[in-house]
């Protein structure tokens, strides 16, 4: 099992002692050991007895406990306790705001079962009459509700990413040629179908495999449709003939709006996919980017990348930037917002500068948790003083073969008014600061929206980091309006994040147009709490190219010296 899954596994654990009344001392014993574990950086798998009963909040009964998982695969503890839970009552977990304690009264006190029930309850207004609920709770569970049923059936993009390579390698032990196509190759933020072409030379494939379900009623002769193994995601294999693979690949790429573009005669892009392709002269050998723009010369417009092919405004954009370069992860210069052991990281501000240094970036950005991030260890003022001091010594010694250095940043808290959670001497001893909202996230959008505004209007903040605070199939996050934000910083000269966190990749893509009309800068950030995840930029820099982000315009996009320049001239 992999640290994540025993995190997992003892935190949920922990949920169901709370729900079924269990004695308070075992639910804080697992509780306490999942927080201390989700800082471990070690595989937790390859530890024994002795050495599990070291780290901080894993005492005999819970080392004994994650060798069990380790030897087995599960707990016990979890499976007895999931035998006498309802599917659907696990399920509330998943619903903002709904805690343990709460969800037992539901259960209880009502006879609330699953999420089916709890939607009805919410829409006759019986939950609003239970104590400690009221109609906010009724309605912002009723909120949950909706978002979790838009989300059911998809994946985030890692995820989709993962499982569509593994599905490829299984599908070609059936066939000769097999390629990733749709929402994957467009990298879109969440995936609801993995779509795979599949060539056929002279008659139609009948596909079977083990641990692939079909769904007749969806399927037809040209199309397997069905599941893979326990994935609740839709699966479809088109079958292609082998000389139009080039450009039935275009075809399956693109979003349908992206298809149905029409050129200065009146010439559906679609057309032009399907018409040209091998049979119109171009020759073996072809790479399916070459052929692709031969696509896009005869429709009349510069080659359009897979990632923005959505519809949208990808027309538009070309026409406008189409000398300018996307950004790539070779342009990116440095990493900014990260974590240290210093609040919530799981690796020393030496581990997370000396990696960044060996992935060839000029800087890191250290910006840990404030001081009002108690849940994260938040930096209390003497916290960064000593943070401080350890930056200058590293510096000094990690810039003696080529220039590197650590900047100071913070991630300051916005807090309910608006305002940062230090005083301006502190806050002006950073070089940079990433202000972000943590908490309170059920503001309406004209008090999320003015919160934001005072934040970017204060002179210190850098740049504003995830502007939403969405998490990607889980929360919605709360409304703002963008073009107020986005006005905002472009008056005041403050950065936009896009956090590459795959759970996060806020701002959403959709914005970024907007910002480069009014020439805001933004900075993909990873949002890094250990040094792999840095990589998490790859997923960053792929919305940001969905979103037609140049690197002129790609804040970590600038140079060691760039950087110190244009914070040196902010701080003034």
């Amino acid at each position: 099992m992999s640290n994540s899954d025993i995190v997992e596994t003892i935190e949920l654990t922990a949920k169901l002692l709370e729900l079924h009344n269990e004695d308070e001392f075992r639910i804080k014993t697992y509780t306490n050991a999942a927080y201390n574990l989700d800082k471990y950086v070690g595989e937790l798998s390859q530890l024994d007895f002795t050495q599990l009963t070291q780290i901080q909040g894993v005492g005999k009964m819970m080392a004994g406990k994650i060798l069990e998982m380790v030897s087995t695969g599960q707990l016990r503890d979890l499976q007895d306790l999931l035998a006498k839970t309802p599917e659907g009552v696990i399920e509330m977990f998943k619903i903002k705001g709904l805690g343990a304690k709460k969800i037992k009264v539901l259960w209880n006190e009502l006879g609330i079962d699953n999420l089916n029930e709890l939607q009805i309850a919410c829409e006759n207004g019986s939950i609003s009459k239970v104590k400690g609920f009221g109609g906010k709770t009724q309605e912002s569970i009723l909120e949950s509700l909706k978002f979790i049923q838009s989300q059911a059936g998809k994946l985030r993009m890692d995820k989709a990413v993962i499982l569509a390579e593994i599905i490829l390698e299984e599908l070609r032990k059936s066939f000769d040629k097999v390629e990733i196509s749709g929402q994957v190759r467009r990298k879109s933020e969440t995936v609801d179908t993995l779509t795979f072409l599949a060539t056929y030379t002279n008659s139609l494939p009948d596909f079977a495999s083990e641990g692939f379900t079909k769904d007749e009623k969806t399927s037809s002769p040209f199309v397997w449709r069905g599941k893979f193994l326990e994935n609740k995601i839709s699966v479809e294999i088109r079958y292609v003939a082998e000389n139009e693979l080039l450009n039935k690949q275009f075809v399956y790429t693109a979003n349908e709006n992206h298809l149905k573009h029409r050129n200065e005669n009146g010439v559906s892009l679609l057309s032009v996919g399907l018409t040209m392709g091998l049979p119109n002269g171009l020759t073996e050998g072809l790479t399916q980017e070459s052929a692709e723009t031969a696509i896009y010369e005869k429709f009349g417009v510069p080659y359009i990348i897979p990632e923005m092919r959505e519809g949208v405004n990808e027309f538009g954009w070309i026409k406008k930037n189409k000398n300018e370069d996307l950004v790539t992860w070779e342009s990116l210069k440095g990493i900014l917002h990260n974590h240290s052991t210093y609040s919530d990281g799981q690796h020393s501000l030496e581990q997370m500068a000396t990696y960044c240094k060996e992935l060839g970036f000029e800087y890191l950005g250290i910006a840990d948790h404030s001081q009002s991030a108690t849940y994260a260890s938040g930096l209390l003022i003497t916290k960064v003083q000593q943070q401080h001091a350890e930056i200058e010594q590293l510096n000094k010694k990690l810039s003696i073969d080529r220039p590197f250095k650590i900047l100071k940043g913070i991630e300051s808290d916005i807090l309910g008014d608006g305002s940062l959670d230090y005083p301006d001497e502190v806050l002006a001893s950073f070089d940079y600061i990433v202000a972000s909202v943590h908490s309170n996230l059920t503001m309406n959008q004209a008090r999320a929206t003015e919160r934001l505004v005072r934040a970017i209007e204060n002179p210190y903040t850098t740049i504003l980091g995830h502007p939403t605070g969405r998490l990607l199939l889980y929360r919605q996050g709360y409304p703002i309006d963008y073009k107020e934000v986005i006005d905002c910083c472009a008056a005041n000269g403050v950065v936009i994040e896009i956090n590459a966190s795959p759970y996060r990749l806020d701002l959403d893509w959709r914005w970024i147009e907007y910002a480069l009309d009014r020439n805001v800068m933004l900075s993909i950030n990873p949002d890094a709490h250990e040094m792999q995840g840095y990589h998490d930029m790859h997923y960053g820099v792929a919305a940001a190219r969905k979103g037609g982000l140049t690197k002129n315009m790609t804040f970590n996009a600038l140079s060691l010296v760039e950087m110190e320049e244009y914070l040196g001239k902010r701080k003034k």
